[in-house]
């Protein structure tokens, strides 16, 4: 039987309406697409969470927080679209990561989620750097995490002339490296072991 295809959880590091990485985010997951992934695009706003506090994990783990947990659990691989904020990514995104990472309901650490799975990075700003400060820090953040994050990465400058609506990027060489950063987390999924523990990773 051959194997099924990657799945791949994908969200943009940003909640604003309008957000050039909420829209760079689908074109990420529609290269993925294009090379065989199974992609889960979802929105952070739809999982709001306090600022971490070991004092809110003690009285009990948030309920977007084991969503969260379970989603990463039920997927092979990361997609994220990251905006720069002050030369670093968005504190939505580490909390995020930092909230995931916490002790899942069998006690085991929730960094486990992440080993050994792949990931691939963009961003998008309306400066002329497109944000590539922050992947510096995300790639970082999510190798520390475990993650393999895949060495090709797209940041998009002048985001408003080229992100003009959701899965719109009006470049066709940026959009053909977006798509491109898609497809490499894809072969590298071909290349190592996917988790085999999906149903029994509940977090």
């Amino acid at each position: 039987m051959p194997d099924s295809p990657p799945r791949l959880l994908a969200f943009a590091g940003s909640l604003r309406q309008g957000s050039y990485n909420r829209r760079l985010v689908h074109v990420l997951a529609e290269g993925a697409r294009e090379a065989g992934a199974q992609v889960t695009l979802i929105e952070l706003r739809d999982y709001p969470l306090p600022i971490y506090d070991g004092d809110i994990e003690a009285e009990g783990m948030p309920e977007h927080a084991r969503r969260l947990q379970a989603l990463m659990a039920g997927h092979d691989g990361l997609l994220v679209s990251t905006p720069e904020y002050n030369g670093s990514m968005p504190a939505l995104v580490k909390n995020t990561l930092d909230w995931i990472s916490r002790p899942i309901e069998s006690g085991r650490s929730g960094v486990t989620l992440f080993q050994d799975k792949v990931a691939g990075i963009v961003s998008a700003s309306p400066g002329p750097l497109g944000g590539l400060r922050s992947l510096l820090v995300l790639r970082d953040a999510l190798a520390k995490l475990g993650l393999l994050v895949v060495p090709q990465q797209v940041a998009v400058g002048q985001a408003a002339d080229k992100l003009t609506d959701y899965g719109v990027l009006n470049d066709d060489r940026l959009r053909a490296g977006v798509h491109g950063v898609g497809a490499a987390v894809v072969r590298h999924l071909g290349g190592v072991n996917r988790t085999d523990d999906r149903k029994g990773a509940t977090a």
